[in-house]
């Protein structure tokens, strides 16, 4: 491998304009996309409340109106900060609260528009950046082109653009798992650095320093993110096994500072015990039973998503052709990378992809399918194929013939213009894949909006709840919401000229069609739910102003 020395400038100048772009995608048209119902649930967290106490405010029979929700997705009067965390702690103790209490006070500051809300994971996005640099440059000597390209390609993919708009904490923990990656990395080389010296002198500053460091990102990570348990089991199998399963000076500083975490964590692992079966039946989206997805499919659509996504359809040629590209770019990455580096470089890097992911595909494998919403914890999977991959590139842009060297700067302009690609249409898009059970929500709400005064009747039964306060930020103020407990039958007003139900089951809606003797018909379905609306017949008040509607038309 050619050892180049310095950074070609137009390396660097590429690398300015697309963080120059990945800025724009970031902060731009954030209050465009279906703000979804995992999302309103993020703001529901923040504002305090719990699902329990909405459902007493708002499911309640009476007609309201969509401002009534505003209460309940951001800062108000009547909750604090600790009614933030107990709302997770009661109802989604899966939901560690680092996130959650960052976001309160962001809104604080900047108000709760949806805009306001993705602005903060915008700005956390941003130190993606100098975090995969930090990480790059402690894995690899050389060359020093590949913490650039690794940045490149960072900016430019799909995948981290999502996360960076969208109001959850998984854009946070990726970074979390960036800078708590590179501290143990360098952690582990300032020791081997001084393996020599055990006998002759303690432990250095920097050493305990960058200890330290990994001790208090591995907190942030698990405070944020739960799954991170997995990044750290993970860092320990990587640890001891290139220590040779050895109880060496650098295991122990490693469990040692993996207990202090594990310790730091307590409050909150106490706190998901007590409330273990809230944490079963809990009203996250995670709980609700949908039907699990394909996982060959889902794992090849999740590779080619690192570095282009325009939402194609599951069962066209071209898109099958797309992920085969890129599952073999990343495997010629990872070969690569194996056969040229350093065991306890690729070690590292393959621990990454492999061991966070396998809680996600063993249990696919037994039930035949992958949970909808599963994405997001395949974020260390992502980063470690990112970094292969710019490896790859790293180290053939600048070996063997002219020809090979021209073949390999294709390609890394194709990727670079895939991922930009992908942020353009994103850009554009209202909606995207990763909405999962909110995806159509702005369709669904321009039926309801044609309506001249139209009457949305639901109850918070499976997804219900969380797409009723999603439809709340696309409706129109002059539509009305009737919301259940129950599977009842409503009392509704002749006042609306049309009535829609939102998910109704076989055996209410002939309950429904019944009681008022009418027919309810499907307006629009989808994968997830259903829209119906009642045709009412005419009240003798209704006959008389259509019948002289049509005497004055004739």
């Amino acid at each position: 491998m050619q050892q180049n020395t310095l950074t070609p400038s137009w390396l660097r100048f590429l690398i300015i304009v697309l963080l120059v772009m990945a800025i724009l995608f970031r902060f731009s048209n954030l209050d465009s996309k279906v703000y979804s119902h995992d999302e309103t649930y993020t703001s529901l967290r923040i504002s305090g409340y719990t699902v329990a106490e909405v459902k007493q405010q708002l499911f309640n029979s009476r007609v309201i109106t969509p401002e009534s929700f505003a209460q309940f997705q951001g800062i108000n009067q009547e909750k604090g900060l600790s009614d933030t965390i107990m709302s997770l702690a009661k109802e989604d103790p899966q939901r560690t609260p680092l996130y959650y209490t960052i976001a309160r006070f962001w809104l604080e500051i900047f108000g709760n528009s949806v805009t306001a809300i993705r602005s903060l994971s915008a700005c956390i996005s941003l130190l993606v950046f100098p975090g995969i640099y930090w990480l790059c440059r402690e894995l690899f000597y050389v060359p020093l082109s590949l913490p650039w390209l690794a940045i490149a390609l960072a900016a430019v993919s799909p995948v981290y653009l999502i996360y960076a708009t969208e109001a959850q904490e998984y854009i946070l923990w990726l970074v979390t798992i960036i800078v708590s990656s590179a501290s143990l990395i360098r952690a582990l080389r300032l020791e081997s650095r001084h393996e020599d010296e055990l006998a002759k002198r303690q432990q250095s500053p920097d050493q305990f320093t960058i200890w330290s460091l990994y001790t208090v990102t591995l907190v942030l990570s698990l405070y944020t993110c739960i799954w991170s348990g997995f990044v750290a089991i993970a860092h320990g199998i990587y640890v001891i096994t290139i220590a040779r399963f050895r109880l060496t000076k650098t295991v122990r500083a490693y469990l040692l500072a993996s207990i202090v975490a594990f310790f730091a964590f307590i409050p909150w692992m106490i706190i998901g015990l007590a409330k273990f079966f809230q944490f079963l039946l809990s009203n996250d989206s995670a709980s609700i039973q949908l039907a699990p997805l394909p996982l060959l499919p889902f794992l090849l659509r999740q590779v080619s998503r690192i570095f282009f996504d325009v939402d194609l359809a599951l069962d066209s040629t071209s898109s099958y052709l797309i992920w085969a590209f890129f599952v073999i770019l990343v495997g010629c990455a990872v070969y690569l990378l194996c056969r040229t580096t350093n065991y306890k470089i690729w070690l590292f890097i393959l621990i990454l992809i492999v061991v966070p992911s396998l809680p996600l595909i063993l249990p696919a494998l037994i039930y035949d399918g992958i949970k909808l919403g599963s994405e997001p914890y395949f974020l260390p999977s992502y980063l470690g194929m990112q970094i292969a991959v710019a490896y790859l590139l790293a180290t053939q842009l600048y070996n063997g013939s002219l020809a090979r060297r021209r073949i390999w700067q294709t390609i890394m302009l194709l990727l670079i213009i895939a991922g930009l690609v992908s942020s353009r249409v994103y850009y554009q898009a209202e909606t995207w894949w990763y909405k999962g059970v909110s995806y159509h929500n702005v369709q669904v709400a321009q039926i309801i909006n044609r309506s001249a005064r139209p009457l949305l009747i639901s109850d918070a039964e499976g997804i219900n709840y969380g797409n009723i306060f999603s439809l709340s930020y696309f409706v129109e103020p002059r539509v009305r919401f009737k919301l259940l407990k129950n599977q009842i039958i409503p009392n509704i007003s002749d006042s609306y000229t049309q009535i829609f139900f939102l998910n109704l089951s076989d055996t209410w809606r002939q309950q429904i069609a019944t009681q008022y003797q009418s027919r309810i018909n499907l307006v629009y379905r989808d994968e997830y739910y259903s829209l119906w609306e009642l045709q009412k017949p005419l009240n003798r008040r209704q006959n008389l102003i259509l019948q002289r509607n049509q005497y004055s038309g004739s």
